[in-house]
């Protein structure tokens, strides 16, 4: 969706834009081609993919900051750039490609790989640990709250009879073998979108992004959020009304905006993505 991306940043050529998710570069290259003197602060808690987006990005380099971190520490980063504030913030709270397509990454269900699934590798708890350690309630729990799977109790039971479970596609039979495909995804989809929010901590990460904002974006910036996933959605749709609601923002999305059936074509990944933008007031 870099085109509805664009258009609500408004970018302005000489303006300062943060990435806080770089991913691959697609975002923070298109933003860095329309300014002059203008710069892009951007950020991503995984290395590996900052350095496939610096490599992306070559034609533009002078133009973007690339910065290492969760967005739990991305005000202080930025601030310690000395960057002026910024006139947009933009967050893809999508997993990248190049962490799907990479087995030994543990984020894919469609190639054996190692059950890891941190964003940072530098460390903090695996998949594998959640899914050989955890007590099967809390397991269970895991797997609703986060995956809003229902039929999470079974799933827990299953997973801790299996283990010790060693890679992905070992979890994805264990899960398949009690919760059958009911429909055109894996029955394991919400398993280990659960075991990926909570060994990232995405949503307290999210809830940090948010705190940071008004501190990140100056009056009359633009702050744009993509979601893929209901449980974000909720959250940034509730923080921006709280906003609007206070006087401090002005929602330019009256009604989410989706991908058209073109891009969802092109990229079938697309098809949940929801796009929220709103624009800071005077005094934010």
């Amino acid at each position: 969706m870099t085109g509805p991306v664009l258009e609500y940043l408004s970018i302005q050529p000489e303006g300062v834009y943060i990435d806080a998710t770089a991913g691959l570069g697609g975002h923070t290259g298109a933003i860095a081609r329309l300014l002059a003197n203008g710069f892009v602060f951007s950020s991503d808690r995984d290395a590996d993919s900052l350095r496939q987006a610096a490599a992306n990005t070559v034609a533009v380099a002078a133009r973007i900051r690339f910065s290492h971190g969760p967005f739990s520490t991305l005000l202080d980063r930025f601030r310690a750039s000395e960057l002026p504030l910024a006139h947009g913030l933009l967050a893809d709270l999508g997993v990248s490609r190049y962490q799907l397509t990479d087995s030994e990454r543990g984020f894919s269900l469609q190639a054996d790989g190692p059950l890891d699934m941190r964003m940072d590798r530098s460390g903090g708890e695996t998949a594998s640990d959640l899914v050989n350690h955890y007590a099967e309630k809390a397991l269970a729990d895991l797997i609703y709250q986060l995956g809003e799977e229902r039929r999470s109790r079974q799933i827990a039971r299953a997973i801790v009879r299996a283990r010790p479970i060693q890679s992905t596609l070992h979890l994805a039979r264990v899960v398949e073998q009690v919760a059958p495909r009911t429909g055109r995804l894996h029955p394991a989809t919400q398993t280990f979108m659960a075991l990926r929010l909570a060994v990232n901590r995405e949503l307290e990460e999210l809830e940090a992004l948010l705190d940071s904002a008004p501190a990140l974006v100056g009056n009359g910036g633009r702050f744009v959020v993509l979601t893929f996933m209901s449980l974000e959605d909720r959250v940034v749709k509730q923080r921006f009304k709280l906003w609007a609601q206070q006087g401090r923002a002005t929602i330019l999305t009256k009604h989410v905006v989706k991908p058209g059936e073109e891009e969802t074509r092109a990229n079938p990944s697309a098809r949940s993505a929801k796009l929220r933008a709103i624009v800071w007031k005077s005094g934010n």
